[in-house]
């Protein structure tokens, strides 16, 4: 764990904003998850944060990974560059998963050579794959319940349960091979029902399948949506991994591969933003500091992935309730309306935000000429 007075030293040797990515995290999110549901392999969603150095450290700890674009895809692949080209492609069927189900034309031709694992849901995207990429495997992504879920994914992706057997079979008869099915329960799920929903659905879909003929699936992709310890209220990951152990040992036997996508498990716990202040107002009897990062970068999960980051300052104080602005000249610039800070802070002072490890600095922009933050790694 990265200690407050190394977080100072960062601060001072780089200056804010800062970006402080821990490798000791990470490595302990995977070993975690493995511990816990060790007949799953992971498949760390890249999207979270594709920086290179955190997708070498899943790697080297034996991660594999899901890529949603072919940049992510040869972020990958960079990795394993060195090896000789038949461990390369047996790698890549081992360790990626292509789980965008709408793919452009120019992406799948990328891909083909690779052939690539990829998902689909739909019967447009079966001709694309068979004309674009007809040496890849497909997975059927399944449309399953995201109640509750931080971020809700099904009515943009997944195939209804009662058309799955039909678009099954649809790619068989283009001559692609289905591998499996994949499905998505939503982003930061709290609510551990819908697992145990979606694991049923994709079990009557296997079974729906093999009555009808087609008896090749091996392979059930449970997708991300493993909740971040934001608070209190999230749940211990050993309570999930006791449900899905017992959902996937009841209804999948052992020759059936179970993967998993985890993107936020893994890298939030390891991404902490230090921030300083820059202004101080007093508006309407309310106290507003403004720091030099805000929602259009490492706080860019407040807009884009409806999340909320608290400050905690390197001082005491007394504490009250205050604004904290980010730096750019808009008012959509608001990191929170309700902290709980010292209120004698001063100008210069540094504050810190933790669990920000995912999406926040990979949605980050150059809006109003501000950079994104520095990114500081340690224990690489």
């Amino acid at each position: 764990m990265v200690t407050k007075a190394r977080l100072k030293q960062l601060a001072r040797e780089h200056g804010t904003p800062l970006f402080v990515v821990d490798h000791d995290a990470l490595r302990r999110n995977y070993r975690t998850f493995k511990r816990y549901l060790p007949r799953v392999q992971a498949y760390y969603a890249v999207k979270a944060n594709s920086d290179p150095a955190i997708i070498r450290t899943l790697y080297e700890a034996g991660a594999s990974f899901d890529v949603a674009s072919l940049p992510e895809f040869m972020i990958v692949y960079d990795c394993i560059k060195e090896l000789p080209e038949k461990e390369r492609q047996d790698w890549i069927w081992d360790k990626i998963i292509y789980a965008n189900p709408i793919k452009a034309n120019e992406t799948l031709r990328a891909l083909n050579r690779y052939k690539p694992l990829v998902t689909y849901d739909n019967l447009a995207e079966i001709g694309k794959i068979k004309t674009h990429a007809p040496h890849a495997g497909v997975a059927l992504r399944l449309r399953v319940p995201n109640t509750g879920a931080m971020v809700e994914l099904s009515s943009k992706f997944g195939a209804a349960p009662g058309e799955a057997v039909d678009l099954i079979l649809a790619a068989r008869d283009a001559g692609l091979t289905v591998e499996g099915l994949s499905f998505h329960v939503g982003s930061q799920t709290t609510n551990f029902q819908n697992y145990v929903q979606a694991i049923a659905l994709a079990a009557h879909v296997f079974e729906e399948a093999r009555e009808r003929g087609y008896d090749k699936m091996n392979l059930l992709d449970i997708g991300g949506g493993f909740p971040a310890p934001y608070d209190e209220t999230v749940m211990p990951f050993r309570e999930l991994a006791r449900i899905l152990n017992r959902e996937l040992d009841r209804l999948f036997p052992p020759e059936v591969q179970i993967l998993a996508e985890p993107g936020r498990f893994m890298v939030a716990t390891a991404g902490t933003a230090i921030s300083t202040i820059i202004g101080k107002a007093v508006r309407d009897g309310k106290l507003c500091y403004y720091v030099d990062d805000g929602v259009y970068h490492t706080f860019s999960g407040v807009i884009f992935d409806h999340c909320q980051y608290h400050f905690q300052a390197f001082r005491g104080g007394a504490r009250q309730v205050c604004s904290v602005f980010g730096p750019t000249c808009d008012a959509l610039d608001v990191v929170s309306m309700a902290e709980q800070l010292p209120g004698d802070l001063k100008l210069g002072d540094l504050l810190y935000s933790t669990n920000i490890g995912a999406y926040s600095h990979a949605s980050a922009t150059h809006f109003n000429g501000f950079p994104p933050a520095k990114v500081v790694h340690v224990n690489r």
